[in-house]
């Protein structure tokens, strides 16, 4: 039997170092404009033993989202050892495009994708090039978008990847800016033949926007003498931390039960990067729902160092991990696997996948 399987993986990780005494210089006000009474040492302490976070990764000032996709996919084509030409789509995930940097618009026209394929040199017109905005689960959803695509008879072959420059849009008089960094990753897809039923065994996606869509927005600065007009990204962090741990748990049981896996057999959950308390509090209410206490060592992290990325995080992620880069993390043939993800939208998703 065919199946969707990752045949390479790809990443490129910034130079630029962001430490959280970075911040120092910083002068932060509330959502109400008004001035937080705690020196930027203090805010920027807390915020590491909430998060987890003790830096992040920007991109250069002369690179953009779409630069640093084109490294991740190039490496995971090489990985894959294909032809650029034998890629039937390219998939590319993102929320805000190509931001130059000192510039306060977003630039998707043409496509992100139609931009990687151009950089990669790909000639052959019936190689479909488009972008996905799916919030930080964007990555995640291309792989399933992928799958489903495979399993139409659609395509045989796709690049899936995830990139974003947050750095380019914070508010850098906004505590909730410190989450976020730049970064991306990427992977092949094939749909093949395997002899372990390697692959995707199963999916799940879910978006919320009753009272949730507004919990991940753009915004104006928290600087009282802002200018109006420019928007950043904004988050209602207790709004969404309260969502994940409601929802995620959740959709990965779904998306574990419908793959009709014994959830002991899972070696690794590959979560987006969001903060570690999250993060941590997730895994441990899904294996509850199960009546079972977390495994050590099930879940790598990489947000301590790497910050929340978005799209970027789960490919990046299991990037290094395959690569050796992750300290007692490693994966072997046979594996099973979850993938998973949430953010803007309100958006979740989960991919069961045995390596």
């Amino acid at each position: 039997m065919k199946n969707t399987q990752i045949i390479g993986t790809g990443s490129y990780i910034p130079a630029v170092i962001q430490q959280n005494t970075d911040f120092a210089q910083h002068t932060f006000f509330d959502q109400n404009n008004d001035l937080i009474d705690r020196t930027p040492e203090v805010i920027a302490q807390k915020f590491q033993d909430i998060t987890g976070i003790a830096e992040r990764r920007y991109v250069s000032e002369d690179l953009i989202s779409s630069d640093i996709a084109f490294e991740a996919a190039k490496i995971s084509i090489q990985d894959a050892k294909i032809d650029p030409e034998t890629i039937d789509q390219i998939i590319f995930a993102h929320n805000f495009g190509d931001v130059a940097k000192h510039t306060i618009q977003t630039d998707c026209v043409p496509s992100l994708a139609s931009r990687v394929k151009h950089r990669l040199e790909i000639k052959n017109p019936f190689c479909v090039a488009y972008d996905l905005l799916f919030g930080c689960p964007g990555w995640v959803q291309g792989v399933i978008q992928a799958d489903a695509f495979f399993k139409s008879g659609s395509a045989k072959r796709a690049l899936v990847i995830g990139s974003e420059t947050l750095s380019r849009v914070i508010d850098s008089h906004d505590r909730d800016s410190m989450i976020f960094s730049d970064g991306a990753g990427a992977c092949v897809l094939d749909f093949t033949e395997s002899d372990n039923d390697a692959g995707v065994l199963a999916t799940a996606s879910m978006s919320h926007t009753v009272d949730e869509v507004d919990y991940i927005n753009m915004g104006k600065s928290y600087f009282p003498e802002s200018d109006g007009r420019i928007r950043y990204i904004k988050m209602k962090g207790r709004k969404v931390y309260e969502y994940a741990l409601t929802h995620v748990p959740a959709a990965m049981k779904h998306c574990l039960d419908k793959a009709g896996i014994d959830i002991k057999v899972v070696k690794k959950i590959f979560i987006h990067q969001a903060n570690e308390k999250l993060d941590d509090g997730v895994i441990k209410r899904f294996y509850k729902l199960y009546g079972l206490e977390a495994p050590e060592n099930v879940m790598p992290m990489s947000v301590h160092e790497l910050g929340n990325s978005s799209v970027a995080t789960v490919p990046t992620l299991i990037d290094r991990v395959r690569r050796g880069e992750i300290e007692n993390h490693s994966i072997s043939k046979g594996d099973v696997v979850l993938f998973a993800s949430v953010g803007a939208g309100m958006n979740i998703n989960a991919i069961c996948y045995r390596f």
